[in-house]
Formats: structure tokens, C-alpha cells, sequence
């Protein structure tokens, strides 16, 4: 089955609607959805080596754009849902003290979940409940973002052939180990 997903993406790659997929993966990722964009970016640059920039930019766009969106759910949705929560428990006043500690170095913390396998959705987030200033927050979006997809770009475009038959030959564990460092990214929430 899983050969057949990746045959599949693989020919997915050369359509019209290869692009505007990736774009929604990575939209959606920023904010709320748990699956990361490079299930469909690595396979679409194997496949169409001579796109790699114009794939990377999309992803990287629709990322950013995705996480804006992440930003305003954390803004927006905080008052309503979070605070209420928090006030119950009688936490209102331990978030207020970190969310000021967070806004002291969110730019690190927007970096790091840019380009970390942790997943970026809880940074988008986070960063818009806590009021992180939005600027600094897209622009640490964008520079994490363009680094983590033009390296991975970049390596493929090098490498294409070698890293397509890799791929091939060792689907199962090239997909194991996404799978662990998905797993990983979600086991990091608790412990961060």
C-alpha cells in the first residue's frame, strides 16, 4: 500500500494540481493539521527535480500564509476558549506570567519551530495567544520556513537521483523514520 501512495505522488507531481496541493498542505499544517508538507514536497521535487525553487517558494508561502492563520486562532480564540479554561483552574495568572517570558524570546522560539521537526501549529498558536509582535512572529516565520524547505530542496536537486533511488529501495524505513520524527515533534509538546 504504501508503494502505491508513493507511485501515486509520484505521478501526482506532474499535474496542474500538484502545486496547489502542497499549498494547502502547507497552509493548513501552520495551523492546525498534523501532517508536515514534506509528505508531498520531498516526492514532488524527486519528481520534478527542475522545479525544486518554484516548490520550495510555494511551500514556503503557503506555510507562512498558514501560520498567520495560527497566529490569529491563538489571538482570536484565546479569550473564548483558552482563557476561560485557565481561569477555572486558577492559571490565568501563571499564563500571563509566561506568556511575557515567551514575547521575551518568541523570535527564538518561532525560529526553532520553523525549522525543528516540533510541530509548528503549537508555535502559530502559541505566538498569537500570548501576543508575540506579529511582524517579528512573520518574519521569523518566513526565514525559518524558506530555510528548512530550500535545504531540503536544495539537497534534492543536488542529490535527486542517488536520494530517488534511496527512497525507492528503502520505502518502508524512509517512511518509519518520518513516522518516528512525527512522533517525536508530538512527544516534544509534553516535555517542552
Amino acid at each position: 500500500m504504501l508503494r502505491k501512495l508513493y507511485d501515486w505522488t509520484i505521478a501526482f507531481a506532474d499535474t496542474r494540481y500538484a502545486l496547489l496541493a502542497l499549498a494547502i498542505v502547507a497552509f493548513i499544517e501552520s495551523s492546525f493539521f498534523p501532517i508536515p508538507p514534506e509528505v508531498l514536497l520531498i516526492p514532488l521535487i524527486v519528481a520534478t527535480p527542475h522545479r525544486a525553487w518554484l516548490i520550495a517558494g510555494v511551500c514556503t508561502l503557503a506555510s507562512v500564509a498558514g501560520g498567520a492563520f495560527g497566529y490569529y486562532i491563538g489571538a482570536e480564540l484565546f479569550d473564548s476558549v483558552a482563557q476561560p479554561i485557565l481561569e477555572f483552574y486558577h492559571k490565568a495568572d501563571k499564563f500571563d506570567e509566561f506568556a511575557a517570558r515567551y514575547n521575551e524570546a518568541g523570535h527564538w522560539a518561532v525560529l526553532f519551530g520553523g525549522l525543528s521537526p516540533f510541530p509548528y501549529k503549537v508555535i502559530t498558536i502559541t505566538s498569537g495567544a500570548t501576543g508575540l509582535n506579529f511582524m517579528a512572529f512573520m518574519t521569523w516565520s518566513l526565514i525559518a520556513r524558506a530555510v528548512r524547505y530550500f535545504i531540503i530542496a536544495a539537497l534534492l536537486w543536488k542529490f535527486g537521483t542517488p536520494i530517488r533511488n534511496f527512497i525507492e529501495r528503502y520505502l518502508g524505513w524512509v517512511f518509519s523514520a518520518f513516522l518516528a520524527l512525527l512522533i517525536g515533534g508530538f512527544a516534544m509538546i509534553k516535555y517542552v
